[in-house]
Parts: C-alpha cells; structure tokens; sequence
C-alpha cells in the first residue's frame, strides 16, 4: 500500500497540484492529511493568498482515499463545513505488520512522546520541519509542511513498502528509513 502524507497546507494551494501529480503517477492509495488545513494560523505573513475552498475541494475530490486529522488550526466550524470526516487525536494506521500512528502533532510529538508501542511509528507535522527521529524504540516523522515550512523547503512523505522517504516538492529526497 502506498500512502502519502502531506501537513499544514493552511489555505494555501500552490503545491496542491504537485500533490494531485504524485497522488496519479504513483498511484497512491491513501492520501493522509495531518491537520491544519484551512486557516493561515496568527503567524501568518500574507505572503500567499488563503483559498481554503480551494482546499476543501481537492481534498473533497480525494475523499475515497482521504484520511484527515484536525489540527490545532482547524475549528469546529472547518470540520462541520468539509465533506469528509476529520479524526480528532491520534488515529492508528496498520499496514505491513506496522502500526503507524497519526496525528497533527501538537498533542503528540518527539517531543511529547506519550507510551505508544515500542517498534512504531508516529507520523505527524504541526512545527514545519521535517525529520526522521528515534527513541525508545519508537521512530517519530515529521512530515513537515506542504505550504508553511519554517525552513524553507516543503515537504510530504510517501510510504511503500516498509520505507518512508520526505521529499521536497521538486523531488528531492530530505530524509529517509526503510523498516
């Protein structure tokens, strides 16, 4: 199974179509959205236009395959306006002998590591940086973000095959584990 993740898109839509790109020509088959999809956060700097329609009908088009938590960003008003569901929390994805955990990232971190099981993987975005961390037997991914990064590279993850690998949106590889 192929799953590509993608964070933090914020209302901006200037890398969704890379996404749709990839979504095709490496026939995913579950796109997994992390959180924050639709409001720019305080921080914001009005350097991109914020389109959250826009947002909300590519990952509606995407909806059979779509997996979405909600992020600190995200409202009650957001998820009852989408027209797909969004997993609040940390949500549980098994696939080849793997548990891979989900979330956004602002409850459950490297940082905030909280008992998950020894020999999983907690993949999440919420700081905009990407990594690929170890500790206690736990391997935690930072998807980063699609949209926001705070270092200037943005970035998704695809997994296949017991090998998660981050790239930017020109393709190159940031970071990867094979299991």
């Amino acid at each position: 199974m192929k799953i590509l993740f993608i964070s933090d898109i914020h209302g901006i839509t200037k890398n969704l179509n890379i996404i749709e790109d990839k979504i095709k020509k490496e026939r995913i088959d579950k796109l997994v959205c992390l959180g924050d999809l639709y409001y720019p956060g305080p921080t914001y700097d009005n350097k991109y236009i914020i389109e959250s329609n826009k947002v909300k009908e590519f990952l509606t088009k995407y909806q059979e395959i779509l997996i979405c938590m909600k992020g600190n960003c995200d409202s009650t008003v957001d998820i009852k306006a989408s027209d797909f569901p969004i997993c609040d929390g940390v949500s549980l994805i098994y696939v080849d002998d793997l548990n891979i955990y989900i979330t956004h990232g602002n409850e459950y971190s490297f940082e905030k590591d909280r008992k998950f099981n020894k020999n999983g993987i907690l993949i999440y975005g919420h700081e905009h940086v990407p990594y690929i961390k170890r500790k206690n037997g736990m391997i935690f991914i930072n998807v980063g973000s699609i949209s926001l990064p705070k270092n200037e590279i943005e970035t998704y993850v695809i997994y296949d095959n017991k090998k998660f690998i981050i790239y930017d949106i020109n393709n190159n590889i940031i970071e990867s584990i094979e299991l």
